[in-house]
């Protein structure tokens, strides 16, 4: 059913908004950064980033990250509608449009954004394929000269709607994981190949970190240097995300860190991945 009217919409969003305060309230939240002044509430925080995550989990960063400086990128189709003002309550800015289709006044937005603040952007939004990464994020970062920060979100055992990213709905009182990137540096002016390449390893990396985060929600298990992480507003990225920040790594340092990447700097074959995406 399409909710259109504005007293819908606005309706929905509270009930929405309320739900999913209390609903993720229950759960217990830790992160494993792979440096931990990327998360915007860590004092040492500099610097504006664009983070990404798949759409099926949003969930999570929506609870615990707002009133941190972030601005989300959202489609300009109906069903964002409600999205855009749950987004707004929860403490997100928003920019609707999209970084290939929406033309230079949304890159305008986002760049406007971009100097006191960060993004955060689902590629494979809004809607799919599923885990499939759409290279706007890429061209964004380096237009931008912003780095990426690849967050690989993950849930103890799910429900999972019948939609096109199988949604996931966290159980009450279950555990929610966070596998995050180092920020990731994406060269200015890449040609096609160059953008080709970054896409895809961003899209490994992304599914390889989500992958570690559902196992570890499932399993429990404790990890050396992950934290416990809680719903808080930032007390300095509404000031620190307009400072000079670090430029971030090269990709292929990333991808050898996570073991993605071959010895001559080649991605391997996604025979595995394409598979298990698959079923």
């Amino acid at each position: 059913m399409k909710i259109t009217s504005p007293l819908a919409i606005g309706a929905t969003s509270l009930v929405a908004t309320a739900a999913i305060r209390h609903w993720m309230a229950t759960l217990d939240y830790r992160a494993d950064f792979g440096d931990p002044t990327v998360d915007p509430v860590h004092p040492d925080f500099r610097g504006a980033k664009i983070f990404v995550f798949w759409h099926e989990a949003i969930l999570l960063p929506l609870h615990l990250r707002g009133h941190s400086n972030i601005a989300m990128l959202l489609s300009r189709h109906w069903d964002a509608n409600v999205l855009d003002k749950v987004a707004r309550m929860m403490g997100f800015g928003v920019v609707r449009g999209s970084t290939f289709h929406g033309g230079s006044v949304v890159l305008r937005q986002l760049a406007d954004r971009a100097r006191t603040g960060n993004l955060t952007i689902t590629p494979d939004g809004p809607r799919g394929p599923r885990r499939r990464l759409a290279a706007g994020c890429v061209y964004l970062a380096g237009t931008l000269r912003i780095p990426l920060v690849a967050m690989g979100l993950g849930f103890d055992r799910p429900w999972r709607l019948r939609t096109w990213d199988r949604f996931a709905v966290p159980r009450p009182w279950s555990r929610a994981r966070a596998v995050v990137s180092r920020p990731i540096h994406v060269p200015e002016g890449l040609d096609r190949d160059g953008l080709e390449w970054h896409r895809a390893g961003i899209e490994r990396l992304l599914v390889r970190l989500s992958d570690d985060a559902e196992a570890w929600a499932t399993a429990g298990d404790h990890r050396a240097g992950a934290s416990r992480v809680r719903r808080e507003p930032s007390p300095v990225a509404a000031w620190a995300a307009a400072l000079p920040g670090p430029a971030g790594v090269p990709l292929a340092d990333e991808l050898s860190r996570t073991g993605l990447v071959s010895a001559a700097g080649e991605l391997p074959t996604a025979t595995a991945t394409s598979a298990r995406l698959a079923s």
